[in-house]
């Protein structure tokens, strides 16, 4: 997934905006091609693609409508986070206002010490373990990406052992155990999610019943 960044064809020039450009120009707009991100607010986290910024907000790919809430935040793959207030919502776009003011060069940039990981989920739903010999265990999905899932259980899997997680709303998936500790563990996918389903599986693990 790339980071690839252009001016939007409704500014004069069509070339890449300099820092400098940025500070000398009244709210520029810019497109971003591609820019995952999650939004985060008090009905859960939801995966997104950021398409373009301004000094005064963002408009975003959702892959779905959001839920309705009092406040929202959009965290980076860096882990920056800028609260939003909504502004208008069609079927798998919205935009947003930002709360405060931000540093369009830095969201451009999303510079960071580390290298950038998937987006991870943090929800809670209730899921079925099922191993290949044919016993089937109650878990409950706290962490989940496009490669893997941390889940909580009452039982020990072996490491490195073949199941099959599903939910409500998630197919059967074939993982594998990759980590086990403190009555957690961690499960790699056999064949990554795209970024669109994960965001569509997310949205109906955190519907309201």
């Amino acid at each position: 997934m790339g980071n690839a960044l252009h001016v939007d064809e409704t500014q004069p020039s069509a070339r890449l905006a300099s820092p400098t450009d940025i500070e000398q120009r009244d709210a520029p707009r810019y497109t971003l091609l591609i820019r995952a991100a999650k939004l985060v607010c008090e009905a859960g986290e939801y995966l997104c693609v950021i398409r373009d910024v301004s000094e005064s907000g963002i408009s975003v790919r959702t892959f779905h409508r959001l839920p309705e809430a009092q406040g929202m935040v959009v965290e980076l793959q860096n882990g920056d986070r800028h609260e939003l207030e909504a502004i208008w919502q069609e079927e798998d776009r919205a935009g947003f206002r930002f709360a405060q003011p931000v540093d369009t060069a830095r969201i451009i940039a999303s510079p960071s010490r580390f290298a950038k990981r998937p987006i991870r989920l943090n929800l809670h739903s209730q899921a079925q373990v099922r191993t290949l010999d044919g016993r089937c265990v109650d878990v409950e999905i706290v962490d989940l990406s496009q490669q893997g899932a941390k889940i909580t259980c009452p039982c020990r899997f072996a490491l490195d052992e073949r199941v099959k997680i599903s939910a409500p709303g998630l197919p059967e998936t074939n993982a594998k155990v990759r980590w086990r500790k403190d009555g957690g563990c961690g499960l790699i996918f056999e064949d990554t999610y795209q970024y669109g389903d994960l965001a569509r599986i997310a949205a109906r693990l955190q519907r309201p019943d």
